[in-house]
């Protein structure tokens, strides 16, 4: 499983022009699912996510988690960050997960995040979104967990 995690002033998802989600400060997480990808790494990335310190303090220190700010997650499933570019210059997306799995395991991914005390708002998991974001310092971290 791979997450890109931006921390963001704002963030939304819309679709055909109408809101879906919108948070204010805290992390923009576009996650994927790759073939293989289990509970276990959707429990990781959780973890891991929910504790990473990439808020500055009062001395301007990357230092304090989305927890500590008390801030919000807007997560977006995003098959593409499974992509396979090895070959070519059209990307191949074999690796990701089927939908019919991938749905649940997002899913179980933002409950995890939600567990973990961070309020998370979600796209709609396979429709076409358009995502904007404010992106903060800019930050922008990714985690993979493979199996």
């Amino acid at each position: 499983m791979k997450a890109v995690i931006q921390r963001v002033t704002k963030a939304s998802v819309s679709i055909d022009g109408k809101l879906v989600s919108e948070i204010g400060a805290g992390f923009l997480v576009l996650v994927g699912a790759a073939k293989g990808d289990t509970g276990e790494q959707a429990d990781f990335l959780a973890r891991k996510i929910s504790k990473l310190r990439i808020f500055e303090d009062d001395a301007g220190r990357m230092n304090l988690s989305i927890l500590d700010k008390g801030a919000e997650a807007l997560v977006v499933s995003q098959f593409t960050l499974c992509a396979d570019t090895s070959r070519g210059n059209r990307p191949g997306f074999d690796p990701a997960m089927p939908p019919g799995d991938a749905e649940p395991l997002v899913e179980y991914f933002v409950k995890k995040l939600n567990d973990a005390g961070v309020p998370v708002k979600t796209g709609v998991f396979g429709a076409y979104m358009n995502v904007e974001l404010a992106n903060d310092g800019p930050v922008t971290i990714i985690l993979e967990k493979t199996p």
